[in-house]
C-alpha cells in the first residue's frame, strides 16, 4: 500500500492551527470557569452545567476533527482501491473503475475521473504526481493520462 498525504495550502493550515488554539482556548476557559464558579450563588445551578458540559464537548469535538484533519488527511492506492481519507471522512473507489487522470498545470492539481462520469480532485504534492499515476496504473493499465497546460508543449501528449 503506497501512502500519498494531503496537500494543505498555507492558508488552510493557518486556519486549522488557528481553530485548534481556540478549541484549547474554549476548554481552558470553561474549565477555569467551572473551577471558579460560586454554585451556592447560583439561582439555576442546572443550566450553568448543562452550557459547562455543551461547551466541553463543542471544544473537544472540535479539536479531535482539527486534529484527526492534520494528521489523518491522505490518499492510498492498495490492490485494486483508492483510498481517500479526509480526517475522520473516509471514501474508497475502485481503481478498476477510473477511466482517465487529467493533470492540469494551470491549477497543479490532478483529477481522477470515473467511468459514472464523477470524479474527484487529487491533491498532493507536485513532485509525487507521477509516482500516484504509476500506482494507479499498476493496478489498471487502461487508464488514460493527459496533461492539460495553457501552453502545448510535446510533453504534454496523451499517455498510456
Amino acid at each position: 500500500m503506497k501512502i500519498f498525504k494531503f496537500r494543505f495550502s498555507k492558508l488552510t493550515l493557518a486556519f486549522i492551527y488557528a481553530g485548534i488554539a481556540l478549541a484549547v482556548a474554549a476548554f481552558a476557559i470553561t474549565l477555569y470557569n467551572v473551577i471558579t464558579t460560586d454554585y451556592s450563588l447560583e439561582t439555576s445551578v442546572s443550566y450553568s452545567i448543562i452550557g459547562y458540559v455543551a461547551m466541553f464537548i463543542v471544544s473537544v469535538l472540535l479539536l479531535v476533527i482539527l486534529i484527526s484533519l492534520l494528521l489523518s488527511s491522505y490518499y492510498s492506492v492498495s490492490g485494486d482501491v483508492l483510498k481517500t481519507s479526509f480526517g475522520i471522512i473516509k471514501s474508497k473507489f475502485k481503481i478498476s473503475n477510473i477511466e482517465k487522470v487529467v493533470l492540469d498545470r494551470s491549477t497543479d492539481k490532478l483529477t481522477a475521473h470515473f467511468k459514472d462520469g464523477t470524479f474527484i480532485v487529487i491533491i498532493v504534492k507536485p513532485e509525487w504526481y507521477e509516482d500516484f499515476i504509476s500506482e494507479l496504473l499498476k493496478s489498471n493499465p487502461q487508464i488514460e493520462y493527459v496533461i492539460n497546460s495553457l501552453k502545448n508543449s510535446p510533453d504534454d501528449q496523451i499517455k498510456k
